[in-house]
C-alpha cells in the first residue's frame, strides 16, 4: 500500500486553516454575544484580534492588546456599563471554556470548517 503524501499534506494544511477559521469564529461569536465591556469599543474592535502566528504548531490565540483588558477579564465584581454591551461583564470567555454552556462550539466549529474546507 502506497501513501498518498500529496492528499496528506493537503489535509495538514487544510487542519491548520480550519484551526484558524475556528478562532476567527470564536472571536465573532463573543463580540455577537455582547459580553465584552464597552468603552470606545476599542477593547473588543480594534485591540482585540486572532493571533495565527504559531498555528502550524497547533496554538491559536484570541489576544486583547489593551493594557486594561487583563484587569477587567479578572475583575466580575466591576459593574460594567450595559448600555452597548447588554451582557458585558468580567471572565468575558467562561461560556467557551470547559463547564461553560458554549463549551463545545469550538469543537463543533473546527469539525464544521474542517469538513467544508476538504469536502470530507
Amino acid at each position: 500500500m502506497r501513501l498518498n503524501l500529496p492528499k496528506i499534506r493537503e489535509l495538514s494544511e487544510m487542519q491548520v486553516k480550519a484551526l484558524e477559521q475556528t478562532a476567527e469564529a470564536l472571536h465573532a461569536e463573543v463580540v455577537q454575544a455582547q459580553v465584552f465591556p464597552r468603552d470606545t469599543g476599542n477593547l473588543q474592535n480594534e485591540s482585540t484580534f486572532v493571533d495565527t502566528s504559531k498555528s502550524k504548531q497547533g496554538k491559536v490565540s484570541i489576544v486583547s492588546s489593551t493594557p486594561y483588558a487583563r484587569r477587567l477579564y479578572f475583575h466580575p465584581e466591576y459593574h460594567f456599563h450595559t448600555d452597548e454591551n447588554p451582557n458585558a461583564k468580567g471572565k468575558w470567555y467562561e461560556d467557551w471554556l470547559p463547564g461553560g454552556r458554549e463549551a463545545d462550539y469550538c469543537t463543533n466549529a473546527f469539525k464544521r470548517i474542517y469538513r467544508r474546507l476538504t469536502g470530507i
